[in-house]
């Protein structure tokens, strides 16, 4: 266990979120996972981890419940060392012509303004501390063509690249590694609402025969988190499977 250590988790109910507490767990003296709803996985791992989990509610739709979790946290004397941030509203399939302003607003609100609050609170400590570690979900989208209809989910991701490499550069000199995972679809409960044709689709367009799972990705965080990529920063590390 790397002693010391704290890891905030954005979106721990996710299946990926869940997945990655899990493999990382041993790593960490204390664990905070954000969670919007609360459901069986989490519940389950909450139990298996006891303690050395801490979990934190908070609807970042909401104003100012960013800002009300990080006075907890600060509150309760914990410094993340180590940001991982995955929450984001469902992806839906919807023309562009039949988005509200609500659509991309709400992506923003989840996905950018919640973590642009928190990383501003706890990066002065990585600074101190000469040490941090940052990592941003995306997509493949972000790399290349992206399919029709997701206009509020994508330009809310590019938002989130253009966030990565900025505030790779800017602390790249303090021991803050920032970067970011885009991996393709994944079969996850954040699907439910895609079509099952659009999810049967692009299984078959991948030259795996199949959609990632999160066993696929996770590896990609784990290791962005360890001490073994200190000197990687600023990049955006696509899971495609040869898509």
């Amino acid at each position: 266990m790397e002693s010391g250590k704290t890891l905030l988790l954005l979106g721990a109910s996710s299946d990926i979120g869940c997945a990655l507490m899990e493999a990382v767990a041993d790593r960490y003296d204390t664990i905070l996972g954000h969670y919007c709803h609360m459901n069986e996985k989490l519940t389950a791992l909450s139990r298996r981890l006891g303690k050395k989990l801490v979990l934190l509610q908070a609807d970042f739709s909401e104003k100012d419940s960013a800002v009300h979790m990080v006075d907890y946290i600060r509150e309760k004397g914990w410094k993340p060392d180590h940001i991982v941030h995955f929450s984001a509203p469902r992806c839906r399939n919807v023309k562009f012509i039949k988005c509200g302003w609500d659509d991309f607003g709400a992506g923003l609100d989840t996905s950018l303004e919640a973590p642009v609050h928190i990383l501003q609170a706890f990066l002065p400590d990585m600074v101190k501390q000469k040490h941090g570690r940052i990592i941003f979900m995306l997509t493949s989208y972000v790399d290349g063509r992206p399919p029709k209809f997701l206009s509020p989910y994508v330009t809310v991701k590019y938002a989130l690249l253009g966030l990565m490499r900025s505030l790779s550069v800017e602390y790249a000199d303090k021991g803050i590694t920032v970067n970011a995972v885009s991996p393709e679809m994944m079969e996850t409960k954040f699907l439910k609402d895609i079509p099952e044709l659009v999810i049967e689709q692009n299984a078959a367009g991948s030259p795996l025969g199949r959609n990632l799972t999160v066993d696929d990705v996770i590896p990609a965080f784990s290791y962005l988190l360890s001490e073994s990529a200190g000197c990687i920063t600023g990049q955006n590390l696509v899971i495609n499977g040869g898509k």
